[in-house]
C-alpha cells in the first residue's frame, strides 16, 4: 500500500512539475528523454573509420564492426555502391519502404523476411560520440539480387537500369571475393595477407569490369554542347544525331593518333546494323581510359569559356590539335541538320 501510495505521490508530482513548464521547456524535456532512450539501445563502433574505407571502382564504401559483430555499412555509401544517390527523397508510395529498397517496381521482389533485416541501425562511430546510420553489411549481396531478379523479369524501370549493372558487377567481385577470403582461412593465409589485400583484389575486379558501364561523358558536355550550337538542352537524353560526329571531331580525333579509326573497325553491331556498345567501353583501362576523362574535363573547361562553336573550336585547336596527322574536316554543321 505504501509503494502504491508513493508511486501515486511521484506521479502526481511529475504532473505538477510539468504543468510548470513552458511549451518550449516541455519540448526540450521530451527531447532529452528521446535522445536518452536512443542512447540506451544504441551500439557503438569498435571498428572502422573515414580514412580507410573499402573502395570498390568509383564507390568509397564507409563501413565499420559493431561491439556485437555486427558488419555495417553506413546509409550514403550503402546508396553509392548501388549507383544511387547518397540520399533518397521519400515518395508517398514508398513511406514504408527503407530507402535502400525504396521503388513500386522492387516491391514484388522483396521478401518480408528482407524488408525486416533491411532497416537502418543506429550506431556510434569509434571513440566518439557521434551518431550514425548504417545497414547489415550482408544486405548489399541480398539487394544487389532484387535489383537484378527485377531485370530479369523485366519490371525495372529504364532509369534503374543502371543500379542493376552495378548490382550484377558487385554480385560477381563479392563472390570472387568471398571464395579467396574462405581459402585464406582454411589454409591460414588470412594471417600473413597485408592488411588491404581483399579489398585491392575487389577494387581491381570491379574496377575493371565496371568501366563500360560508367557514365562516362558528363552532363556538363553535352549542356555546353547543345549551349554552344544555339540549341535548348534537352533533358530527356535525346541528342540531334550530328552531336555523334561532333563528338568524335572533339574527343576521339584528339586523344592520339588513329584511336577513331582503331575503336570503329573492332565496334560491334547488331542485326539492325546500330552498335553495341560506346567506342570509350574500348579503351584501355590503364591509359585509354583515364586519358579520355583528363581530355573531357578540359574540353568541358573550355567549351564554359567559349562564347560559341566556333570561338570554342578555335581554343580547343589551339590546346587539343587534332592527332591524326591531318586536320579534321571542320563540321559547320547548321542547329537544325
Amino acid at each position: 500500500m505504501e509503494s502504491g501510495t508513493y508511486s501515486s505521490g511521484r506521479a502526481a508530482g511529475g504532473k505538477a512539475r510539468a504543468a510548470r513548464l513552458s511549451p518550449q521547456q516541455r519540448q526540450e524535456s521530451a527531447r532529452r528523454a528521446a535522445r536518452s532512450r536512443w542512447d540506451a539501445d544504441i551500439a557503438d563502433a569498435i571498428c572502422g573509420s573515414p580514412d580507410s574505407p573499402l573502395v570498390i571502382g568509383d564507390a568509397v564504401i564507409e563501413c565499420y564492426v559493431l561491439d556485437d559483430g555486427t558488419r555495417v555499412i553506413t546509409q550514403g555509401s550503402f546508396l553509392q555502391a548501388l549507383g544511387r544517390s547518397r540520399t533518397v527523397r521519400r515518395t508517398a508510395i514508398d513511406e514504408d519502404l527503407p530507402p535502400i529498397i525504396q521503388g513500386k517496381a522492387l516491391r514484388p521482389f522483396i521478401s518480408e523476411a528482407l524488408l525486416q533485416r533491411a532497416k537502418a541501425i543506429p550506431f556510434r562511430l569509434p571513440n566518439s560520440n557521434t551518431r550514425a546510420l548504417g545497414y547489415n553489411a550482408e544486405l548489399l549481396p541480398d539487394v544487389c539480387e532484387v535489383f537484378l531478379a527485377a531485370r530479369k523479369e523485366r519490371a525495372l524501370p529504364s532509369n534503374q537500369a543502371h543500379i542493376a549493372a552495378q548490382a550484377e558487377l558487385l554480385v560477381r567481385g563479392l563472390a570472387r571475393v568471398g571464395i579467396i577470403a574462405l581459402v585464406d582461412e582454411a589454409t591460414g593465409y588470412q594471417d600473413v595477407r597485408t592488411k588491404d589485400a581483399l579489398a585491392k583484389i575487389l577494387e581491381e575486379f570491379v574496377d575493371r569490369e565496371l568501366q563500360p558501364y560508367l557514365t562516362t561523358f558528363p552532363v556538363d558536355y553535352y549542356k555546353q554542347l547543345f549551349r554552344l550550337r544555339g540549341l535548348p538542352y534537352n533533358v530527356s537524353g535525346a541528342r540531334p544525331q550530328y552531336f555523334g560526329k561532333l563528338t568524335n571531331d572533339i574527343v576521339y580525333h584528339r586523344l592520339a593518333p588513329g584511336v577513331l579509326e582503331e575503336l570503329k573497325r573492332i565496334q560491334e553491331k547488331g542485326s539492325t546494323g546500330k552498335p553495341k556498345h560506346k567506342l570509350f567501353q574500348r579503351l584501355t583501362s590503364n591509359v585509354g581510359y583515364p586519358k579520355l576523362r583528363e581530355h573531357l574535363g578540359s574540353v568541358v573547361t573550355i567549351m564554359k569559356l567559349s562564347t560559341d562553336y566556333a570561338d570554342f573550336k578555335k581554343k580547343l585547336d589551339v590546346l587539343h590539335p587534332v592527332q591524326d596527322g591531318q586536320g579534321y574536316l571542320d563540321l559547320d554543321i547548321e542547329a537544325g541538320d
